[in-house]
């Protein structure tokens, strides 16, 4: 049975062998590849942020975290990061970890969440996010450089959260 539990420090090993390998790969997020295990966790993990993990069978699948996007007057829309284990995509892990965090952050009085940086070629997560009633409202023209593809479109991907 799949739970979804804010992460502890007990989780913290589990966590950095979702982070690392897909932070070495340097093809979907805007972080170092040659990030030090402190310092991803550090950013995983930081106090602004409410990380989750995904568990099956007590392994953890799974990690996202939920944060505002801004302060101030944009304080109400919300930004989250995903990983899934290599082994369990496919398994609805991502779609699990998706439907906690809407309900989260409307929870947590959230009225949009907006992802900043979605790499256009991680056509997994793009589609998933449109299939959850996402739209793109922006593209970042060449933003990033894929280490396979050279520099790519990022998307700025936004949902309200008001609508239900």
């Amino acid at each position: 049975m799949t739970t979804i539990r804010p992460a502890t420090v007990s989780d913290h090993d589990a966590i950095w062998h979702l982070l690392e390998p897909v932070f070495r790969a340097g093809d979907t997020y805007t972080i170092d590849p040659g990030v030090s295990r402190d310092d991803a966790l550090a950013y995983w993990l930081a106090p602004e942020k409410t990380t989750y993990v995904c568990e099956d069978g007590g392994q953890v699948l799974g990690t996202y975290y939920l944060r505002p996007n801004a302060a101030g007057g944009g304080a109400h829309v919300c930004n989250c990061g995903y990983i899934t284990a290599p082994q369990a995509r496919g398994r609805g892990i991502a779609r699990a970890m998706l439907a906690h965090s809407l309900d989260a952050a409307r929870t947590a009085g959230y009225r949009a969440m907006q992802y900043n940086f979605v790499v256009e070629t991680n056509q997994r997560a793009v589609q998933t996010w449109l299939r959850a009633g996402f739209d793109v409202v922006g593209r970042l023209p060449g933003a990033f450089l894929h280490p396979q593809g050279g520099y790519v479109d990022a998307l700025v991907m936004m949902k309200d959260l008001t609508d239900g």
